[in-house]
């Protein structure tokens, strides 16, 4: 038997699983690659073996601003630079003595945290630099600097800071976790970093120590980290491809251009990349089910029609059969699904 390692082998597999060379499957090849689609993201949804759990990264990202005057690697990294009509004010990245490091464009420059300069002026979506200002800040000698913004239609894209949330591959279908954006670095959160308990008590050998005292005080310390500071609340739907992080985005010490997002996700498996999935049971009885409907849905039309030596279409048996097969399968792959993990309290 051939061990179908591509999607042309997949679909040449079905198709000969319902017959063909001998009998003309009457169903289009672009109907054929609905159906594979269709048969890959039922697999992925409810298969245990359709999806892997994963860990993806994702680093924040600047907005980008063309600027005509051509001096943007003037700007000092981590200054600010100013909207002389907008008003508005922003941080600058990807300069000078910035990190981390973009390209060397000087038509471009990499800007975050934008924010009205007049207080009490509302800070909200509205709030953006104007095209064909000028705008004001400083090099690394302290010098002032000016640019002119472009009037160009792409003149400013929005980064991860300003869109307020982080792009997710169509793959992912669903987010489980993310992980805190930053650990104990200040002297307030330090008590939570194992290396610090461990020296604080002199905890230099584990076998010469209880474990159970130590493992009292490390639930005891994770439940005073849960309420003190919480875990990053976030929303995601895979429809939308955004993971949503309710978090301040305005405020560079909760997060800024360069940190890092660690997610814990689901990511459906790629077939190209795991050609093994071309080969799993399931999936090619539950593919071929699908051609054999459209192709019983095709034949429907000409239900009736006698074909020269007396042969006669049947296309609602077909699709009756295979109507049949799909429902057989689907109730398989339904309680064949992985257990839910209990809950108890």
């Amino acid at each position: 038997m051939a061990i179908p390692t591509t999607r042309e082998d997949f679909k040449d597999y079905c198709l000969r699983n319902l017959g063909a060379p001998v009998l003309e499957i009457n169903v289009d090849d672009d109907q054929v690659e609905d159906r594979v689609d269709e048969a890959l993201d039922i697999f992925r949804l409810y298969h245990y073996d359709g999806i892997e759990k994963m860990y993806l990264k994702r680093q924040i990202t600047a907005s980008t601003m063309k600027i005509t005057s051509n001096n943007g690697l003037s700007f000092a990294g981590n200054s600010k630079i100013i909207g002389q009509s907008s008003g508005v004010v922003a941080t600058v990245y990807g300069s000078q003595n910035s990190v981390p490091p973009y390209n060397t464009d000087q038509s471009i420059l990499y800007v975050g945290h934008l924010a009205p300069s007049v207080t009490g002026r509302p800070v909200g979506p509205t709030v953006m630099f104007t095209p064909g200002e000028t705008i004001t800040g400083t090099n690394v000698s302290g010098a002032t600097v000016t640019g002119t913004i472009s009037t160009a239609t792409d003149w400013f894209t929005k980064g991860d800071l300003e869109n307020k949330y982080i792009p997710i591959d169509d793959s992912v279908y669903g987010v489980t976790r993310v992980m805190p954006l930053f650990q104990g670095t200040s002297s307030s959160k330090s008590i939570f970093d194992l290396q610090y308990q461990l020296r604080l008590n002199d905890l230099y050998d584990l076998a010469s120590t209880s474990l159970i005292y130590y493992t009292t005080v490390m639930q005891h310390l994770a439940t005073l980290d849960l309420i003190l500071n919480g875990k990053p609340i976030y929303r995601f739907n895979r429809l939308e491809n955004k993971l949503q992080l309710d978090l301040d985005w305005t405020n560079p010490q909760k997060i800024d251009v360069g940190n890092y997002i660690i997610v814990e996700a689901y990511r459906g498996l790629d077939p190209v990349e795991f050609k093994k999935v071309w080969n799993e049971p399931w999936l090619k009885r539950y593919t071929t089910a699908l051609i054999k409907r459209q192709w019983g849905t095709n034949l429907k039309k000409f239900s009736g029609l006698q074909l020269p030596g007396g042969v006669t279409l049947d296309g609602n048996l077909l699709y009756r059969e295979a109507m049949d097969e799909i429902k057989q399968l689907e109730d398989e792959i339904q309680n064949k699904s992985a257990p839910l993990d209990f809950m108890m309290g």
